[in-house]
């Protein structure tokens, strides 16, 4: 309980003491006692004190819990930001830029920096084949077409009533097994064309169309693709004559580092581990250089969530225990000045942010990379400092963040100790959580006894009321009968 809070008490204890001689004193001239009042005032006089002391115990263990609470979540917010950097994961990532046309890439998890000379020979293309002409209106009969591309088919039941070039390509486009082939129909001067064009791109995604029916027509589109001897090889048509070719389809070519490779699609995965690259435009003979560095500008945005999250932890620390006189006695210091608990947990982080990592013969810390120590505990970053040492050295970056030999190591330890169920700060939430149990057992005595008192003083001041009412009585009938100060009574007046 706190010295204003004891003051107050005893101060209202005086004044209901008071309050209660005032009203014997009234009794006993005549007055009527006002016996509510006076009980009220003797009990509280008797139960003020540690009323007051019950509730600013209670106040105070509350608003610790608050706190605490507080500082779990920004402590586990600290401990997440302190992750990728332990783990190494925020140094593991990479951007990828192509100094030509035609060539874009992405860097991911396993790649490395490097540097490589890429000539994208030719970009893969998807197959598009053309029917002869045939009248737009006339049926072409029925019977049935088995569609396949890249090892995927699917059949078509054509009838004889939706079976002109039309129809056929509807039913094509909404077949549910469509192996991934496209008709529309085109209509030039000589007749109507159907025109299908494969969804995938690569040499082994050529349209093949086998046609069962008894209709000369129907049996027109029958269309076998194979691929080509040429250099590089393409998709190509047999010779029937019944179908061309728009667009052949073929596989990408492209060298990198001198090196051939061949995909059947523009996005390559498997060239150089963790790198994807999309092609879009051939660029024969015109090497282009393949840059694969450090993503440094992810990296500063992991270290800066890092120093964020402690700069918070910081200010909440302020102010939990900070002291301002300006303030009214009693409520000057912050809700965890002079806590043990948090004193630890404070003192322990900044013996691991202020600490250094052994690197051959010097000490690297965080000062070396541009986060240096304020007055006030924050950090601060200098950015320029902090660049320069991620591109010339981030595996070094890295190691003083390790969370095996780097300051994360000893800091990651503290924060789960402190996190953790049945840590540090729920042990310290439990002995409040166990004294506020008390408190409100001793707040229920409190009120029990306040009870009581009331009963037995309404009882004593109540009988003391009627005596005094029946005092007075009696010494109106005496001065009557013998006189008073200012009568002679009815005595005198008989003689």
């Amino acid at each position: 309980m706190s010295t204003v809070t004891s003051s107050t008490a005893s101060s209202s204890a005086s004044t209901s003491i008071q309050e209660a001689a005032q009203s014997i004193i009234s009794g006993s001239t005549k007055s009527n006692t006002d016996v509510n009042a006076l009980v009220t005032a003797l009990v509280n006089a008797k139960v003020a004190g540690k009323k007051a002391a019950l509730t600013s115990r209670a106040t105070h263990d509350n608003n610790q819990l608050t706190a605490i609470g507080t500082v779990k979540s920004v402590l586990s917010l600290l401990q997440s930001a302190l992750t990728p950097l332990a783990n190494g994961s925020a140094f593991t990532t990479f951007t990828a830029s192509a100094g030509g046309k035609g060539l874009t890439a992405s860097a991911g998890k396993g790649a490395v920096a490097g540097s490589y000379a890429v000539d994208v020979k030719s970009i893969a293309a998807s197959q598009s084949i053309t029917s002869g002409a045939f009248t737009s209106k006339t049926a072409l009969g029925a019977g049935s077409l088995t569609l396949s591309v890249g090892g995927k088919s699917t059949t078509i039941n054509i009838a004889s009533g939706k079976s002109t070039l039309t129809d056929i390509a509807a039913a094509i486009n909404a077949a549910s097994g469509n192996p991934g082939v496209a008709a529309t129909v085109v209509n030039g001067v000589d007749g109507a064309h159907l025109l299908l064009h494969s969804s995938a791109t690569g040499l082994a995604n050529g349209i093949n169309v086998q046609v069962q029916s008894e209709s000369a027509d129907l049996n027109k589109l029958n269309v076998k693709s194979t691929i080509s001897t040429t250099t590089p090889a393409t998709t190509q048509v047999d010779d029937s004559g019944n179908w061309k070719q728009s667009v052949a389809g073929q596989n990408a070519h492209l060298t990198l580092s001198g090196m051939e490779i061949e995909n059947a699609s523009n996005t390559i995965t498997s060239a150089i581990e963790g790198l994807t690259l999309n092609l879009s435009a051939d660029a024969v003979d015109n090497p282009q250089t393949l840059t694969i560095a450090q993503d440094v500008t992810d990296q500063k945005t992991a270290i800066s969530a890092f120093v964020t999250a402690y700069n918070n932890f910081i200010s909440t620390s302020a102010s939990f225990t900070g002291f301002d006189a300006t303030r009214k006695a009693g409520s000057q210091g912050g809700v965890l000045l002079g806590d043990s608990t948090f004193n630890a947990i404070r003192n322990t982080l900044a013996s691991a942010m202020s600490g250094g990592l052994k690197q051959g013969s010097s000490t690297a810390n965080l000062a070396a990379i541009g986060i240096t120590l304020q007055k006030d505990g924050t950090l601060k970053t200098d950015d320029v400092k902090l660049t320069t040492a991620l591109t010339t050295d981030s595996t070094a970056v890295a190691a003083l963040f390790d969370s095996k030999t780097g300051l994360a190591a000893s800091m990651n330890t503290s924060l789960t100790s402190f996190l953790k169920t049945g840590g540090m700060l729920d042990a310290h939430s439990d002995a409040l959580t166990a004294d506020l149990k008390a408190i409100s057992s001793q707040q229920t005595q409190l009120t029990d006894y306040t009870d009581k008192l009331t009963k037995g003083y309404n009882a004593q001041f109540t009988a003391l009321n009627k005596l005094m009412t029946q005092t007075s009585q009696n010494g109106d009938y005496l001065t009557a009968l013998f006189g008073g100060k200012n009568s002679a009574g009815a005595m005198a007046n008989n003689k």
